[in-house]
């Protein structure tokens, strides 16, 4: 007895760059299947051409590529069930319309877009669901073709029956139940002749075989429409699951305005494809492991049942918190390398390998290095007030002192100026740290002073003594 290997999908439209929630929808896919050795598939949805661009085609590729999410099928990896762009299925989609039509289960609708939205503005002002009220339904098909040849714009319905109830196990959420009577009568086909997405996801997803689909639970009360399709051209379904949404830190739904950013922002500033990884596969799904993991390690844990109902929220602290795990992770060719994409501008070639073991534990993002570099090699540091307030009470002679001792070690230096100025603890090591790089808090200050070098050192210490000595 064989079984049919469990396939998922993640089906995106190309219309812009990939964000969090669509991400977390494709990694959760791709942990399903490496979860039960199955495979996933890629596909484009781009029926949708005033929307669809080829620029975000490449570009969401290259996210799940950079992220190492590889799929098994889809573009670049054609098979049997290709191809794996819709706007390259159109004819498999004409012949379904037809045969759809000529079954009794669509028909042409001549309304317009204004006719619609009044309609659905006198069922609120009714108190009823807006709903498409079949003003099409009777018009028998001859006279329906006759139109459509005179020129006439017309979409394509799909007639739900009446009466019906739509039942499917939800993945995630159990059993669900829709009454057809609360649906109305949908668009299968735009007035372009382009397919809708409920009807060429739908299709698309029985005739690729995929067993199994996680999408957003905004997708919810689509399915029962898909369900309707599917039964009616005699397609079997997939099992849906419908993923909680993604809340952004003030509780509204995740955007721009509260946190959203693209996967290309996040590789940008420096976030780690495995950070990434392990703070979304904990996002709205439960992991008892807590330690950083590999794809295959996340997928090793992954579960359905682990997946929870309510909507997660967006954490940007979690997310750099798996930041600091995946850079302590890297090797320190990778780390290297990490820093030098930050700040290679920024950085003396020979100092490369000294100020990424230094400030490894200062640093989580591409702005951090270049901050920290700019403290260390910048001809000159921009300092607030409240810096030049310890540098007055310091006085200029105690850094004056410092910068005639820049030649020495940094137990020597350090005690010329306490010789010379009487300064200790705080008072001593405070106005050194400020000196040397306009930052309270960092690495040790000896190996520090040991990579800028003494001219470097002698430098800052002069541009404080002046600021003293100008601020008095």
């Amino acid at each position: 007895m064989t079984t049919t290997p469990l396939k998922t999908r993640f089906a995106p439209s190309p219309s812009g760059l990939l964000h969090l929630g669509n991400l977390r929808t494709a990694l959760f896919n791709a942990l399903l299947a490496r979860s039960a050795d199955g495979r996933f598939l890629l596909r484009i949805e781009d029926t949708d051409a005033d929307r669809s661009e080829e620029r975000y085609v490449d570009a969401l590729q290259h996210d799940l590529q950079w992220l190492g999410l590889d799929w098994q099928e889809g573009p670049g990896a054609e098979a049997h069930s290709g191809p794996y762009r819709q706007s390259l299925r159109e004819a498999m989609y004409q012949s379904l319309f037809q045969r759809l039509l000529s079954e009794g289960h669509a028909y042409h609708c001549f309304c317009s877009d204004d006719e619609l939205k009044r309609a659905r503005e006198r069922q609120r002002a009714a108190g009823k669901p807006p709903r498409y009220a079949g003003t099409c339904a009777g018009i028998p098909r001859e006279q329906a073709e006759s139109r459509i040849e005179a020129g006439e714009p017309a979409t394509l319905r799909f007639r739900v029956p009446p009466g019906k109830q739509i039942v499917f196990q939800d993945l995630v959420r159990g059993e669900q139940r829709f009454a057809s009577n609360d649906l109305g009568d949908f668009i299968i086909r735009r007035a372009d002749g382009s397919a809708a997405f409920l009807f060429c996801n739908a299709v698309d997803d029985s005739a690729m075989q995929v067993s199994q689909v996680l999408r957003g639970e905004d997708h919810l009360t689509n399915t029962p429409r898909q369900c309707l399709v599917l039964d009616a051209i005699g397609l079997p379904r997939p099992q849906w699951g419908h993923l909680p949404m993604i809340l952004g830190e003030d509780g509204a739904p995740l955007s721009k305005r509260n946190g959203s950013r693209s996967v290309q922002e996040l590789r940008d500033s420096g976030i780690l494809p495995a950070a990434l990884l392990n703070y979304l596969a904990r996002l709205g799904h439960a992991d008892n492991d807590h330690g950083l993991k590999d794809l295959q390690g996340l997928a090793a844990t992954f579960r359905l049942d682990q997946i929870g109902r309510a909507p997660a929220r967006y954490d940007e602290q979690q997310l750099l918190h798996w930041q600091e795990l995946a850079l302590r992770a890297l090797s320190p060719d990778a780390l290297q390398q990490w820093m030098q994409s930050a700040a290679v501008d920024l950085i003396p070639a020979d100092r490369m390998v000294a100020f990424t073991e230094l400030l490894a534990p200062n640093v989580r993002l591409f702005a951090d290095v270049r901050r920290w570099a700019r403290a260390c090699f910048s001809a000159e540091l921009a300092h607030d007030e409240a810096t030049t307030a310890v540098f007055r009470d310091a006085g200029s002679p105690f850094f004056a002192a410092a910068a005639d001792a820049a030649d020495q070690d940094w137990a020597a230096l350090t005690a010329v100026v306490q010789q010379q100025t009487g300064a200790r603890g705080r008072g001593l090591f405070l106005p050194l740290r400020l000196a040397l790089t306009g930052e309270r808090h960092g690495p040790e200050l000896a190996p520090l002073h040991a990579m800028m070098g003494p001219a470097m050192v002698r430098a800052r210490f002069a541009q404080a003594a002046g600021l003293a000595l100008s601020n008095q």
